[in-house]
């Protein structure tokens, strides 16, 4: 593991879904990314990425939404989020409001960033995989979670 791989300051998005309804999905993440070396932090003031008003047609509800993400998410060498939809409404919509935020969906940060594709985990059982739309149209995703399981 590279010196700047353990040293890379990384915020966990954990989104507004995980958190609510799969918290030990958030504590996955954290656990996995400190593995690889990460330090990872969870910002408290991080609230909803405003998808959901954005989608809905509610701009101008999803504009302080966005300030308050730049704003709790400031400093960090990367946003590492579980979710391609909260990552593509970061990195393809916030600009719009004239917001940049360093956003990755996990595994594009796993395979790009930290060039892992091989995390250490087994799982002996056979599961199904679904890539989201917004992973696969917004980001780009491709191959990376499969090239992951």
């Amino acid at each position: 593991m590279s010196t700047e791989q353990q040293t890379r300051r990384v915020a966990l998005f954990a989104t507004c879904l995980t958190d609510t309804f799969f918290p030990d999905t958030a504590k996955a993440v954290v656990r996995l990314l400190e593995r690889l070396g990460c330090m990872v932090e969870f910002p408290q003031a991080q609230t909803c990425c405003g998808q959901m008003h954005y989608n809905t047609g509610y701009h101008d509800r999803a504009k302080p939404l966005a300030r308050n993400v730049a704003s709790a998410f400031a400093g960090y060498d990367a946003i590492v989020m579980p979710s391609g939809s909260c990552a593509g409404m970061v990195r393809h919509v916030y600009p719009s409001f004239g917001v940049d935020v360093p956003a990755y969906e996990l595994s594009e940060y796993l395979v790009d960033v930290l060039g892992v594709e091989d995390v250490g985990a087994y799982f002996p059982h056979r599961v199904t995989y679904h890539p989201t739309c917004h992973s696969l149209r917004m980001l780009g995703v491709g191959d990376r979670p499969l090239r992951l399981l």
